[in-house]
């Protein structure tokens, strides 16, 4: 707990003995003391509304309560320097903010782990995202959603949490099949020999080019080998290079993950089997034209689904099912997954399945992510330059960079849609946010050399730090204070945007600052001060930065 919690804590429970003093209620019964920062400064630093929770229990005007806490609080020891009482009876609270200089020295000592809490307390969760078909490049879509997933983590973990991240491979369904097809065709091609492409085959430049490859490995060895050892060998030489491309391409991303959990081994471990058979022991499962259906409308769902096809084959829903089931069975706390737009539909089903197992749908969580549009010169972009393709993770990294990247769809809620603004992304201008929150860190550093050109050392000077006394120092101070809870905040309400837009308040708020306020100046106490706020306004730039994946760097 920093400064400022500690500051806003010791003002609840002077609030709370007040109420007590005033014998408004007893202890038992007196409710929570909720603080809100009010919109208007005129307002006060704080505000809060228990006079009106208390009208019931103390029977009472709300206003008339509001005076009578007024009068019984302890102004001294909550920093107070002025209170009013406002409308029917909201109490302001105007604070004596020379106290925010304590958050420095405590921010620098805890340096690189600033901002992280144990709010999680341990609690075990299960982050599946991206989770693309080993098919083919990763999208937009994609590029989207590993951004949003990978900061989710980090700032979940940095919140306490015990956080895995997971990559669903579908490797069992048609679309792994119709690639061992294509990939079939492609390497007779590779060979000189006839090929007959599949109807619904892959035909990106990564089938032709890993054909190619696979030829040159091989020769024809592969054609004399009967046809199910020939298919066998294909789909597990496609499976593993297309895999292996996009861990490389989130490696390059910066994206990693704990677990790398196959569709397949839900069938070779019998798991799908076991879970359809549960369903029907449970009584959730009935017959009907030859398939079996699950009676997932009466769990929320808007009809029925088939589980198993009049065929006797699983429908594409059943193996989904049996991998939900597998992580409720690791025993997870929450279960967290990350989709495309494309899967609004699948909520409802997924957690009547779950329910119809027996498991709490409370547990799990889906963020669906809306659509991305790029734009370049004022024009929709839909094709790559450089291949003629649908954009891809790796074009959007090559064009904009990873930084730019990250940032901007970090920037924005999942359930947003985002038009994305290439000329923007790789702008050196304050309209580019990820280039005006860098530039903050950059700017602060260049303060640093200054200082270092004049023999001036830059660390923190606590005895100078009561000469930050103007308006913007206790802003600066201020925000820096109410990041560790902001950091708790985003990852409770699963918000990794909070992080990119606390840190682009801050950059407006240190840039404001630095735009007025000279830091090495004739005074050298105010300049061992200033230094200090720099350092610890670089420091949490670059903890924030890092959350989000984006570099700080020194210089721009």
């Amino acid at each position: 707990m920093n400064a400022l919690e500690r500051m806003q804590e010791t003002l609840k429970q002077e609030i709370k003995q007040a109420v007590i003093r005033a014998d408004l209620a007893s202890e038992e019964v007196v409710p929570e003391v909720l603080l809100e920062v009010p919109r208007e400064k005129a307002h006060g630093d704080l505000a809060t509304n228990i006079a009106m929770q208390l009208t019931r229990i103390a029977k009472k005007n709300p206003r008339q309560i509001a005076e009578e806490i007024v009068a019984g609080l302890d102004r001294k020891k909550a920093n107070i320097r002025e209170i009013e009482v406002a409308g029917p009876g909201f109490i302001n609270f105007f604070i004596d903010r020379s106290y925010l200089t304590q958050v420095l020295p405590e921010l620098t000592k805890a340096s690189s782990d600033y901002g992280r809490s144990d709010t999680g307390k341990g609690e075990k969760v299960l982050v599946e995202f991206v989770s693309a078909n080993p098919t083919g490049s990763l999208h937009l879509g994609h590029a989207r959603g590993a951004a949003i997933g990978d900061v989710l983590c980090n700032v979940m973990e940095a919140a306490g949490f015990d956080v895995t991240r997971e990559y669903y491979i579908n490797d069992a369904g048609n679309q792994i099949h119709n690639m061992t097809l294509s990939l079939e065709a492609r390497y007779r091609e590779a060979l000189n020999m006839e090929a007959d492409f599949p109807e619904d085959g892959y035909r990106g430049q990564d089938i032709i080019d890993m054909a190619k490859m696979l030829a040159e490995e091989k020769g024809d060895e592969l054609i004399h080998l009967d046809k199910e050892e020939r298919y066998a060998i294909l789909r597990q030489y496609g499976l593993e290079h297309l895999l292996n491309k996009i861990k490389e391409d989130l490696a390059d991303y910066r994206v990693r993950f704990d677990s790398w959990f196959s569709e397949s081994s839900l069938h070779e471990s019998g798991s799908v089997e076991k879970a359809v058979e549960e369903l029907t022991r449970l009584g959730q499962t009935y017959e009907k034209d030859g398939a079996l259906w699950l009676q997932s409308s009466e769990y929320g769902d808007d009809k029925d689904r088939v589980l198993v096809k009049q065929d006797g084959s699983y429908t594409y829903i059943t193996p989904d099912i049996a991998y939900h089931r597998d992580k409720y069975n690791r025993g997870f706390d929450r279960i967290v997954n990350i989709f495309g737009a494309d899967h609004h539909g699948y909520v409802p089903r997924m957690k009547a399945a779950m329910t119809a197992l027996g498991f709490d749908p409370k547990k799990m969580t889906f963020l669906i992510t809306q659509m991305v549009k790029l734009y370049q010169g004022g024009q929709l972009v839909k094709m790559s330059k450089r291949t003629g393709k649908a954009i891809t993770l790796v074009d959007l990294m090559e064009e904009v960079g990873v930084d730019a990247t990250r940032y901007i769809f970090a920037s924005r809620g999942p359930d947003s849609h985002l038009d994305f603004d290439m000329d923007l992304a790789v702008s050196q201008s304050n309209e580019n946010p990820v280039f005006y929150v860098q530039y903050a860190h950059a700017r602060i550093n260049s303060v640093f050399r200054q200082a270092g050109e004049r023999g001036i050392p830059v660390q923190i000077d606590e005895e100078s730090l009561d000469a930050l006394t103007e308006e913007q120092e206790y802003d600066l101070l201020q925000k820096l204070g109410e990041f560790p809870g902001e950091v708790a905040v985003a990852a409770e309400q699963m918000a990794p945007n909070r992080i990119a837009r606390y840190l682009f308040d801050l950059a407006t708020l240190f840039h404001s600052y630095y735009n007025a306020s000279r830091v090495i100046q004739e005074d050298e106490r105010l300049t061992r001060a200033r230094l200090s706020l720099l350092l610890g306004t670089g420091q949490v730039l670059k903890n924030g930065l890092n959350m989000i994946g984006v570099n700080a760097p020194e210089q721009m």
